[in-house]
């Protein structure tokens, strides 16, 4: 890949961020990029790996030239920089590294919109340079204690090394599932120990949150809290669905509206059929993905693409007539391009 195409491809990745956060970091775009997965950055942030790098598709030198291309686009836009620490959740708490190299400077910036107000950038700034959470796994096979030899239901990293609670001074911890994100804030609040439970799941390849471990006394005291202004946070949850869903419809009529704009002799009635199915919360569609939030022109396209292929082509009846997914796609490709051609008002 050339100097230029990365360039480009880094300005893209980093402008979806910007859209989304109002600030960028080198991990979105290596993530934007594909070099790294979710799942690399996890097992770097528990202190499992020596160097990010390590997990990359790309090498060291690609890398820093990537991390200098985000600061040439970063400092053309005006963005402010904000070097922020970045530690293992692992009880030494030590800074993560990113290359085998000395210099971590240029991969640790935070670059920040001026749109940012004073206490925006403070709380980024305050929330960054905290230590992370404590990370204790839930096994999926068989493990031993690096320490004492013995096993358990979790176990968390030191060192490299694995260890059991006992060993790590957390047995008095209890479990805490997710699932109420209120009380598990306000135990974790009372908790002066806690950790987050995560598990692998191998089909999504990521890691999972499953709750915190926490003080027995800090877990009652959290739901006597909850007990006591449950009505409350009733009504609030109403008001802030009410809120997402008018955002809901705020977010289709402006991706209906880059639709037109992008296929002009594309009727307004499938435009917003286009964008209502597409950009539906929770459906995990190309409309929900931060590309398509930001109005990205390729994510755009996907979701018209998505709409031509089942209600212009045949390539449902195809799938259940048994032709294999890919090939029923090279059977409709160029019905989709005449389609596509024919929104774009060409000829």
């Amino acid at each position: 890949m050339g100097k230029p195409n990365l360039a480009r491809r880094v300005a893209e990745a980093a402008e979806i961020a910007l859209t989304n956060r109002k600030y960028v970091t080198f991990i979105d775009v290596v993530t934007g990029l594909r070099w790294l997965h979710a799942r690399h950055v996890d097992l770097w942030r528990q202190g499992r790996v020596a160097t990010l790098a390590e997990l990359a598709a790309v090498d060291d030198d690609r890398l820093r030239t990537t991390a200098a291309l985000l600061r040439d686009w970063a400092e053309a836009r005006g963005l402010r920089p904000v070097d922020t620490p970045y530690l293992a959740g692992s009880r030494d708490r030590r800074e993560l590294r990113f290359t085998a190299s000395p210099e971590q400077e240029p991969f640790r910036v935070h670059w920040l919109s001026p749109d940012l107000s004073e206490t925006r950038v403070r709380q980024l700034t305050e929330r960054q340079s905290k230590a992370p959470d404590l990370v204790v796994v839930t096994p999926l096979n068989a493990w031993t204690c690096a320490t004492c030899g013995d096993t358990g239901p979790y176990l968390i990293m030191e060192e490299d090394v694995p260890h059991c609670l006992t060993c790590a001074d957390m047995d008095h911890l209890v479990f805490l599932p997710s699932g109420n994100a209120t009380l598990s804030r306000r135990a974790k609040q009372e908790s002066g120990l806690s950790a987050v439970v995560v598990q692998y799941n191998r089909r999504r390849k990521v890691y999972q949150r499953q709750g915190l471990l926490v003080e027995e006394r800090a877990r009652e005291l959290a739901e006597e809290r909850c007990l006591a202004d449950e009505e409350v946070r009733l009504r609030r949850r109403e008001r802030d669905r009410e809120r997402r869903a008018e955002q809901d419809v705020e977010f289709q009529a402006r991706m209906a509206a880059e639709i037109a704009r992008l296929f002009p002799a594309c009727p307004a009635e499938r435009a917003q059929k286009i964008a209502a199915h597409s950009g539906q919360r929770g459906s995990g569609r190309v409309g929900r993905t931060a590309a398509a939030r930001a109005l990205d022109e390729n994510a755009i396209t996907l979701a018209v693409v998505a709409s031509i292929r089942h209600l212009d082509t045949d390539y449902d009846t195809l799938l259940m007539s048994g032709v294999p997914r890919v090939e029923a796609r090279d059977r409709i490709r160029h019905r989709i391009e005449l389609k596509l051609a024919e929104f774009r008002g060409e000829a």
